[in-house]
This record gives structure tokens, C-alpha cells and sequence, in this order.
């Protein structure tokens, strides 16, 4: 396998951007060990960085390493991509993967957009640590986390860690349905089209306004009930 594809900057996984790099040592405190310096870079990027799925999907931007960081909040492929950025800076491969999941935490108006529980191309970093690859997902940030009951997704380096299966009160959280596989950087052209076809709604503005973390749910949103006389498809 060529590995140096998943240390060279890309389009997105712009591991070349001077304001990345001074995140990244940063974050890593001067840690000399590769292992314990990912997991600082992991805590970091998933607690410094607010999840918000309100951001343009249309935007190029919010797919970007630097621009998530420069904006402080980015949704899961933004976050996965700087996670994978950041670990490219001190010398470990890294890559962008996809997986569709269902019962992904939402918002009632998020839900009311998509009509659907189900997330095309919900992303984590796959991290090559000790001969193999790892999976790691720093999408929600514990402040989001703590509000909803959720614990936080912790990662150890030597284990997956893809998503909650359950909150906190132990009702399933999160499904995983189909692995998309992994990228050297983010195919933003596919799953621009992707998304235009099963969510148009959201491709077709600026993001969401309003406050992500405020209107999150933890739980599934039911579907709407068809009106009276009606049986639901």
C-alpha cells in the first residue's frame, strides 16, 4: 500500500495549512509519542471544534480542514477531514471514511429538512496505528453531548470507534447501515450529488440558521402521522 498519499496534503485534508499546523502542535503539547499524541489530537479536534450540521452542505468550505478550524464548528466530514489533517502534521497516516447510519442525533427542524433517520456519508478518520488501521469518529463535542444525555465517544488508539450505539439512558442511538469506504481526501464532487438528490432541501440554501445545540435531540424523530382517513406508505 502507498502510504504516502495519506500524508500529503489534499483539496481537503489540507495538512499544509500553516494555521493547521500550529493547531496541531497545539494540541499535541510536545508529546514525542505518536499514540499518545493522536488521542490529545482527538480529544482536541472533537471538543474545540463544535458540531453543527447547520452549515452550508453546499460549501465547499465546510468540508475543509483549515476553513472548520478557522470557523471553529464544522459537521462530521469537516471534522473527520481536520482529525485526518492533524495527524498527517506529525507523521501518521490518516484518511477520510464513510458509512451511512441511522438514528444519527438530529433536530426536530434538521428532521423536518431530510424526512428521514437515515445519514448518507456520516464520516470518521481512519488512523494507521501500530500496523493497522483504526477508526475514529470526533464529530460531537462533549458540550453537546453532556446537554443531550449522551456520553461523549472516547477513543483509545487501539480500538474502532465509530459511533454511541446507545444514549445514556440506554435507547439505541445510532445504527450502522453501509460502509462507503475510506478516501485519501474528502470526495466532495460525489457526495455533493449524493446529497442534492436525497436532500435537496438542504442544498439548496446557506445551511440552517439558529442554534444546533439548543434544538438537538438525542432520539430518532418519529415521522409525522398522515392525516385522517389516510394510511401511511
Amino acid at each position: 500500500m502507498d502510504m504516502a498519499q495519506y500524508l500529503a496534503a489534499g483539496v481537503f485534508v489540507d495538512c499544509d495549512s500553516p494555521q493547521l499546523i500550529a493547531f496541531t502542535k497545539k494540541a499535541v503539547k510536545g508529546e514525542a509519542d505518536a499514540d499518545a499524541a493522536i488521542l490529545r489530537l482527538y480529544s482536541t479536534v472533537r471538543d474545540s471544534i463544535v458540531y453543527d450540521p447547520y452549515v452550508s452542505l453546499a460549501d465547499p468550505a465546510n468540508y475543509r480542514a483549515s476553513s472548520v478550524l478557522a470557523a471553529g464548528r464544522g459537521f462530521c466530514i469537516g471534522k473527520s477531514a481536520l482529525l485526518a489533517a492533524s495527524a498527517r502534521v506529525i507523521g501518521v497516516p490518516a484518511r477520510v471514511g464513510y458509512a451511512d447510519v441511522r438514528n444519527h442525533l438530529t433536530s426536530p427542524r434538521l428532521y423536518e429538512m431530510v424526512k428521514t433517520d437515515t445519514f448518507m456519508w456520516h464520516s470518521y478518520t481512519e488512523l494507521f496505528l501500530s500496523g493497522r488501521w483504526i477508526k475514529a469518529t470526533p464529530a460531537f463535542d462533549r458540550a453537546l453531548c453532556e446537554r443531550i444525555g449522551l456520553k461523549p465517544l472516547d477513543f483509545d488508539g487501539a480500538t474502532d470507534s465509530l459511533f454511541q450505539p446507545f444514549d445514556g439512558a440506554g435507547r439505541r442511538h445510532m445504527e450502522y447501515l453501509k460502509d462507503r469506504g475510506a478516501f485519501a481526501d474528502v470526495p466532495f464532487e460525489t457526495i455533493k450529488a449524493d446529497f442534492i438528490t436525497y436532500y435537496p432541501r438542504l442544498m439548496g440554501g446557506g445551511g440552517l440558521a439558529g442554534d444546533f445545540r439548543n434544538e438537538a435531540v438525542a432520539e430518532t424523530m418519529t415521522p409525522p402521522a398522515p392525516p385522517a382517513g389516510e394510511k401511511a406508505g
